[in-house]
Order: C-alpha cells, then structure tokens, then sequence
C-alpha cells in the first residue's frame, strides 16, 4: 500500500518549477511499486491480542468464479514474491474474498470477522507495517491455492486502522497542525506561499524518507489552491462541503419517523456549521 499526500486525480496537473524539483529529489520515495522486501521493524508493529482463553478461528476457503481464481493466483504470487506472506500451518484460517477498487482493479482482503470477536478492540497503506513478532500465525488465511500467513498488515484486521494512525502521528508528530495533517493514508500539507510549500514538501518527504514509506505518485496533487479532504473542500482559507454532500442533503426525503430522522441529522448535523441555511433547518427539525 502506499500513501496519497491528497487522494485526489491529478491529471492534467501543473506543477511549478520548484516544486518539481523537490519531486525529483526524493523520487525514490514514490516507486512505481513497493519494493520487495519486507518492511523495517518499528516502534509500531501490528498486535494481535485475543481474547483470554479463545479457541484459533478457522474456516474454510470460499468458493470463487474462474476470473477470480486467476486474480488470486496472481495476487498471491505477487505477495510471495515481495515476502509479504508464507505459506503457513497454523491453527487459524480465514477465507478471502476481493473489493472492487474504482478504477475497477481487485482488492484482496481477508475475511477476518471471525477473528476480529475474539481481538480485544483496543480504539477502533496497510503492507509497509510489519506483523508484530508472534502474531503471525493469526492472521493465516485459506485459499484454493493453499494457506498463508501474513508478515505485514492485512486489510480487514479490526485494529489495523488505529495501528496505522499512531504510526503516521508518530512519523510526522513535529509537524502536526503546524503544516500537517494526517487521517490514516491521507496526508494533507498546507502552507502560505510557494517557497514556504516547497520546504514542507521536503520535511515531509525526508520523513517518509527515513521511516522508509512510500507514496503513490498518481493519487498524490501538488500546489493546489483547492483540494477535497474528507467530504469537505478546502479554498483559499475556506471550508466548504463537498457538491456530493450537498445534494444528498438536499434531496433527502421527508423524515416519517424517529428513526428516518435520525438518519438525516447523523448525516447533516456535522456539516451544520459550513452551511446557515443547513443550521436554520435542524434548527427547525430541532
């Protein structure tokens, strides 16, 4: 997995002279792929705590369609071959299953629910941390290919995203709310000129740098004026929400009970603030 500094397309983006330059330099810090070679061990390892005297979860492998199958294999092959998984024999078993990304691609994920019950929840670009030492055998998956256990963090892992958060707030800790922000693989940088933008790209890639993550180019923008973080867009000073937001709110039908209206305020009340019209409405709904 690798991290977006914006998740947005940047197709026919331009990007000033010096900012490309910084790009440049630090080039081997977005790869075209992930390198094949097992994460470095850090402060931050995924654990895997079960509950007190759990039985290991183990199911079999899920049935596929013939597409399917060849996409596994390959997929399989791939983590093999980068040492993300071994085959394993372990007690454990879950089975896996694909996610069909936007640009239409498969996600391998495994179907750890079985699992997640008996790990105990501690808060609830997953393959560049590692599995910390012993938990391992936990996560073994089954496929009609054989069975493996995962080296580094798998999608699907009830506390993956908390792991995955308190690693990137402890990489760029120094840097938070400063020039920073971060929400699990997405890393927003703010700054109030070119010049001023340029050095905090260069902090923050020399960070990625050191910690040895890697960010992919094509979901990343640069020296944007506007830019969608989190359901909200962000302009010249300014927060607003994004037109999607908008007309779901507006469109959404006349609450008939409790519950409909619930519905309604969970998806509105949020955003009350960016909008006076929006705050007379719950205001009246209120």
């Amino acid at each position: 997995m690798a991290i977006p500094l914006n998740s947005s397309e940047n197709s026919g983006e331009t990007v000033p002279k010096e900012i490309m330059r910084v790009l440049e330099k630090y080039h081997d810090v977005m790869p075209d792929s992930l390198p094949k070679s097992l994460p470095p061990r850090r402060m931050i390892d995924h654990e895997i705590e079960l509950v007190p005297g759990a039985k290991p979860p183990a199911k079999n492998a899920y049935r596929m369609a013939p597409p399917e199958l060849a996409e596994l294999r390959k997929q399989l092959d791939e983590l093999l071959n980068a040492e993300f998984i071994r085959p394993a024999k372990a007690p454990y078993g879950a089975p896996v299953l694909f996610q069909k990304k936007k640009d239409g691609s498969l996600r391998l994920c495994i179907d750890y629910r079985v699992l997640n019950k008996l790990t105990l929840d501690l808060r609830s670009g997953y393959y560049q941390v590692r599995i910390a030492k012993g938990d391992e055998s936990k996560t073994t998956c089954v496929t009609r290919y054989g069975t493996f256990e995962f080296l580094v963090m798998a999608f699907g892992l009830t506390n993956a995203p908390a792991t995955f958060c308190t690693l990137m707030n402890q990489v760029f800790h120094e840097y938070l709310d400063k020039f920073v922000v971060v929400y699990l693989d997405d890393i927003v940088v703010y700054s109030t000129t070119m010049e001023e933008h340029r050095d905090h790209l260069q902090k923050v890639f020399q960070k990625l740098k050191e910690n040895q993550l890697y960010v992919k180019r094509e979901k990343c923008s640069f020296a944007q004026e506007r830019t969608n973080f989190l359901g909200h867009v962000i302009e010249c000073g300014r927060i607003g929400m994004e037109e999607g937001k908008i007309v779901a709110i507006r469109d959404w039908a006349v609450p008939k009970s409790v519950s409909e209206l619930h519905s309604f305020l969970g998806l509105a009340m949020p955003r009350r603030a960016l909008s006076h019209s929006l705050q007379t409405k719950l205001f009246l709904c209120n």
